[in-house]
């Protein structure tokens, strides 16, 4: 670990695993800003390599009993509430290291904060000699950890894709795999037991990704549309920003791009890094993609770390029928090309990469089926906050389909989602703040029944009366086989935050009354 010359900082670009947990921090003080996630695990990775840790947040202390419990007893300094000034939490750190969520070019970082913080990057570029060095949670992890990393973005499709990844690289015993990152897991605390032959799959979002100086070993893209225009401004600023994995991968690692996604097909020419193309057709060459049913491999070479030359497949390129695949829907047949695209640069075997496919049955909150009972199948999409993600959800189920939708609106264009929900959804019942301006798209579009409800709780029994009817209308015409059923989909096209804390405890919620009105019936 190295100092700048005369600084009495520390230069992140010196910063060594084996120097930091052989003591290189210890009775060095450093600032956390930020007592969520990202933050309560950065403290204490840097309490346990012994470094004086304080830790910054603005909201107010009563909030914190919970992050405080975390710190299991743990030596740091809470710096908590409105009144704290936070430039007094770091004069005299070696070190800051902020939350993803905190960045001075956010105007969704408070005012106060954010002033500060681009005065003390502006001291630290200016050579301030006591101006510490900012770096993020997840930057901090590049920059430490030893393993191999396989960094996941995209507007959509990112969680899932991620820990197919995982699961795909586990089932090759001799290399362990850590799954983190936006996915809800920080993975800085991770760090003592990576080695090497560890693999690390990180999920990052376009929060996180305008935080890096470092890149990963592959960088994975789903797709890139349009979101968070309240962090970036325009379109042109939010692409910008996810374009920042694929400039900053390895050289001797991959990019693994989707070729049906023009914005990101088009990141094949970034760096010097070898680009693998992944498309549900026939492949390209050094790709993956679809034949006659079939998901193949058209000569993907290995990565050096994995040895090199050509990976591994079945006769003419096969790996595993598409049918076989748990995870419902087409677009999770692009998340799992990616994913085994991943397996095979690894040298993961075929067998291994079909049986760990074919056993992948998805994550919470992303087209999970909660119970089927009664002819109504009840999935929980929460994390279905993008018109995209939406469309992909109504178009993954056979029809009759009935949609809860609503919450905070995002800003975003819900005109070609309207058309869908008209075409795919026998009816919507709508919840939130979103509810009417939602309401009138749909029923514009054509979508001929339209709900409202106060509650989740309510939705759900409006839903099922629905989906219920529209069995039994399918039944008495004979339009449908016998045991058809109809699916209610909370797939909510908008954020979370005018009901719930997040989209996890709005999902949590959605099984809960699901399970409860299951239970009542039961009963």
């Amino acid at each position: 670990m190295t100092d700048r010359p005369g600084a009495r900082t520390i230069d992140p670009d010196g910063l060594v695993l084996a120097d930091v947990l052989a003591g290189g921090l210890r009775d060095r003080p450093v600032t956390v800003l930020g007592f969520a996630r990202s933050g309560i695990a950065a403290a204490r990775f840097l309490a346990d390599v012994g470094a004086r840790v304080t830790v910054y947040d603005g909201r107010p202390a009563a909030e914190f009993h919970a992050a405080i419990a975390s710190l299991e007893g743990r030596h740091v300094t809470l710096r908590l509430g409105p009144d704290v000034d936070p430039v007094t939490t770091w004069q005299r750190a070696v070190l800051v290291v902020t939350s993803p969520s905190i960045n001075p070019d956010f105007p969704t970082t408070e005012l106060r904060l954010r002033t500060q913080l681009a005065e003390l990057v502006a001291a630290r570029a200016a050579g301030d000699p006591a101006a510490p060095a900012l770096v993020s949670e997840p930057d901090l992890f590049l920059r430490l950890c030893p393993a191999p990393t396989i960094g996941v973005t995209g507007t959509k499709g990112k969680t899932t894709t991620a820990s197919l990844i995982a699961a795909l690289l586990a089932a090759d015993p001799l290399h362990p795999v850590v799954l983190g990152g936006n996915i809800g897991i920080p993975l800085v605390e991770r760090l003592p037991e990576l080695t090497p032959g560890h693999r690390a799959v990180i999920e990052l979002s376009e929060l996180q990704l305008p935080t890096l100086s470092r890149g990963t070993t592959v960088a994975v893209y789903t797709n890139v549309t349009i979101d968070h225009l309240d962090r970036h401004g325009s379109l042109a600023t939010y692409r910008r920003v996810k374009r920042r994995l694929a400039e900053l991968v390895d050289p001797g690692g991959a990019l693994v791009l989707n070729a049906e996604d023009p914005v990101v097909g088009a990141y094949a020419g970034l760096g010097t890094a070898p680009a693998l193309m992944y498309r549900a057709e026939r492949p390209v060459p050094g790709g993956v993609g679809v034949v006659d049913g079939w998901i193949v491999g058209a000569g993907v070479q290995r990565l050096p770390i994995a040895g090199g030359g050509p990976a591994a497949v079945g006769p003419g390129g096969r790996i595993m029928p598409v049918d076989e695949l748990a995870i419902p829907g087409w677009h999770n047949v692009s998340n799992a090309l990616a994913a085994i695209g991943v397996a095979l640069l690894f040298g993961v075997a075929p067998d291994a990469i079909r049986r760990a496919a074919a056993s992948f049955t998805g994550v919470e909150h992303r087209l999970e089926t909660v119970a089927v009972a009664s002819e109504v199948r009840y999935v929980n999409d929460s994390q279905g906050t993008q018109p995209d993600a939406v469309i992909a959800a109504l178009r993954a189920f056979p029809t009759p389909i009935v949609l809860i939708a609503g919450g905070r609106d995002k800003g975003v264009d819900l005109s070609e989602l309207a058309r869908v929900v008209a075409e795919r959804a026998a009816a919507a019942v709508l919840i939130g703040e979103s509810a009417e301006a939602m309401a009138a798209q749909f029923g514009a579009a054509g979508l001929e029944r339209v709900e409202r409800a106060g509650t989740l709780e309510e939705a759900v029994a409006t839903a099922t009366a629905i989906a219920r009817e529209a069995v039994a209308r399918a039944g008495e015409a004979g339009t449908g086989p016998a045991g058809r059923i109809c699916t209610v989909l909370l797939s909510p096209a908008a954020a979370s935050f005018d009901m719930f804390v997040d989209y996890a405890a709005r999902g949590r919620a959605f099984k809960a009354a699901v399970r409860h009105l299951i239970a009542g019936e039961a009963g």
